[in-house]
């Protein structure tokens, strides 16, 4: 069962009246195959067009492999021998501008670069093309896409039609297709000729523009992408409006902008250097705070301590301060949402601070930790101050334990 595709011959004709020959479901939505369309399926790398059949709304467009017919799929049912198809134009013509536009940019490519395309999507949110080169310079972008906006300026036929056998031996075309018999040929006046069954316009001019956005290198290819037309106009209003923005927060041209940034950069850095400093003086003061309080009835200074407002690299620093000391021991936390336990001694004492790390942990049910005999850490779990406190009471029962292997 196939069904007459009425945009292959006019990709303007938008509206038009059929017979309901059967209905089927698609992906566990109704769906319906009519006696001929204008709704095209997504294929090719284009996507399906929208619209309605007797109001009700079409959702999807989908080439049945089995017997190729078209299956328009709804948002409800339909029940109707004869309905009215209506195509939403605004889509079907934005794909026809990109399509085209498609055509155009790999066809430029090839004369600019000698990159073929090897690869088309389109979607609500982008456009691209892939080429079979791992790389393509800066230089040979913007050329091929002011060329490709020649052509466009031109304002150049396009025609599409399924050519006979004898036209087909006459045409050299870009992308041959891998298929036996008729196939329909879109043809670009004196630029571009390919197979391709998509939708596209009658002449160049109403593209637009065609603009490449960015290009990014995927392993042995390059993906362009680009936009054309209103998408185009509304991508340059959307980055237009941010530049002058920008510009105007920092009270500058919108060509000081780069210089602008570079300044507030390098004060950045600077800033952040300072702040570090500055961050370990306090550390540092902090530490000598915890040591002096710190309880010596074991005949070693001991720092058992457990910190909210400390990340676990800073809670690093105070111990290594701490344990410059000679005969000191700091057991520490962080908590939070990955809370550590930090224990560590100075060099000139014995215990094993594997050990009574692991004790510690057993609180929190982990085991996720290690270090040397002097410097140990491990955590990562979600934990409030009070487990921290709990895990850390834990360690310094373990530290005056038997059980702990001394170094």
């Amino acid at each position: 069962m196939t069904t007459e595709r009425l945009y292959y011959t006019d990709s303007y004709l938008i509206a038009f009246d059929a017979d309901l020959i059967e209905h089927t479901t698609y992906n566990g939505a109704p769906a319906v195959v009519l006696s001929r369309t204008c709704f095209y399926p997504t294929s090719g790398g284009q996507p399906h067009d929208t619209g309605t059949l007797n109001s009700v709304p079409v959702i999807d467009v989908a080439i049945r492999e089995a017997d190729g017919a078209v299956l328009h799929v709804l948002a409800g049912e339909l029940a109707a021998e004869r309905v009215q198809g209506q195509v939403d134009w605004a889509r079907r013509f934005d794909h026809m501008r990109h399509h085209t536009g498609q055509h155009i940019l790999s066809q430029a490519l090839i004369h600019v670069a000698q990159a073929e395309t090897v690869g088309f999507h389109m979607s609500p949110d982008s456009i691209t093309i892939d080429l079979n080169r791992p790389q393509i310079a800066p230089e040979q972008v913007d050329a091929a896409e002011d060329l490709a906006n020649r052509i466009v300026a031109e304002n150049r036929p396009v025609r599409a039609w399924f050519p006979s056998e004898d036209e087909r031996a006459g045409l050299t075309l870009r992308k041959v297709p891998d298929v036996e018999g008729r196939f329909r040929v879109v043809d670009i006046a004196d630029f571009d000729v390919t197979a391709c069954g998509g939708t596209h316009v009658a002449h160049s001019g109403e593209i637009g523009i065609i603009k490449v956005l960015r290009v990014d290198k995927r392993g042995d290819t390059v993906r362009v992408e680009f936009r054309c037309g209103e998408r185009a106009l509304l991508d340059y209003r959307e980055k237009n409006a941010l530049l002058n923005r920008l510009a105007a927060e920092m009270t500058v041209g919108y060509w000081e902008v780069p210089d602008a940034l570079e300044r507030l950069r390098e004060e950045n850095k600077a800033l952040r250097r300072d702040l570090r400093a500055v961050r370990e003086v306090v550390l540092a003061a902090e530490a000598d705070a915890l040591w002096q309080a710190a309880d010596r009835s074991a005949g070693y200074a001991l720092i058992v301590h457990a910190f909210e407002d400390h990340d676990p690299a800073e809670v690093r620093q105070i111990v290594q301060h701490v344990i410059a000391h000679p005969a000191t021991v700091a057991l520490c936390g962080a908590a939070g949402d990955k809370a550590q336990l930090i224990v560590a001694r100075s060099d000139d004492l014995p215990y094993d601070m594997v050990a009574v790390l692991k004790h510690g942990l057993a609180v929190w049910q982990v085991d996720r930790g290690g270090g040397r005999p002097s410097f140990a850490q491990g955590g990562g779990v979600a934990a409030a101050r009070a487990a921290v406190e709990q895990a850390l009471a834990a360690a310094a029962a373990a530290l005056h334990s038997e059980n702990v292997t001394k170094g």
